[in-house]
């Protein structure tokens, strides 16, 4: 699977997009005392101009810069190609729910996303300190997408979420049938820009 594919399947085109340089809001910690948001567009910022850099495989010459060009028909346009949203059940785009509610440990939702794709997603853990090389962030979720690809393979996007400032790592790596994770590609957020509020 290309990179490209992974990040619009993962909401990269649409939420995993972070800008180089954008040292203002890096240092965007919450204080360990406070609590997490229960919104979830806190967990996506949508607003055009907002801007995501990730390193792809920890390589600092690799980069996928994201970048919201346009809110049409209330959906937010990036340059990989990917439309987000966020409504009153969650962060998704055309197909498939990223995020859903509640926010709470063992959350399960399915997307149907084809005739022959069925995702099955899972929160892992929520409300829980989060780190990448463009911060540290007290409130994260962690979410876990399989999706069956053959009688032998499925693939498994890991995507944290951090409040305030969206996507923050991606981890894709197929499972075998005796349960062996063979990883396949990461991206781990750099630096991001935010132009204001979420929606």
């Amino acid at each position: 699977m290309k990179l490209s594919t992974v990040v619009v399947r993962v909401g990269l085109g649409a939420a995993l997009s972070l800008g180089v340089g954008a040292c203002a809001s890096q240092q965007q910690v919450t204080e360990p005392e406070s609590r997490p948001s229960t919104s979830l567009g806190d967990y996506y910022p949508l607003a055009v101009g907002n801007r995501w850099t990730y390193r792809v495989n920890g390589r600092e010459d690799k980069t996928v810069d994201v970048e919201i060009l346009k809110e049409e028909e209330g959906y937010f346009h990036d340059n990989q190609g990917g439309q987000l949203t966020v409504d009153g059940f969650g962060v998704r785009d055309r197909k498939r729910y990223l995020l859903r509610g509640p926010l709470s440990d063992g959350n399960s939702w399915t997307n149907v996303v084809s005739v022959s794709s069925t995702e099955r997603y899972r929160i892992l853990q929520a409300g829980v300190p989060c780190e990448a090389p463009a911060g540290a962030f007290a409130h994260c979720v962690r979410v876990e997408a399989r999706n069956r690809v053959d009688a032998s393979t499925t693939l498994i996007n890991a995507l944290t979420f951090a409040e305030g400032v969206g996507l923050v790592r991606i981890e894709v790596s197929a499972e075998k049938a005796n349960g062996e994770r063979l990883p396949q590609t990461w991206l781990e957020l750099a630096s991001f820009k935010l132009q204001g509020p979420g929606r």
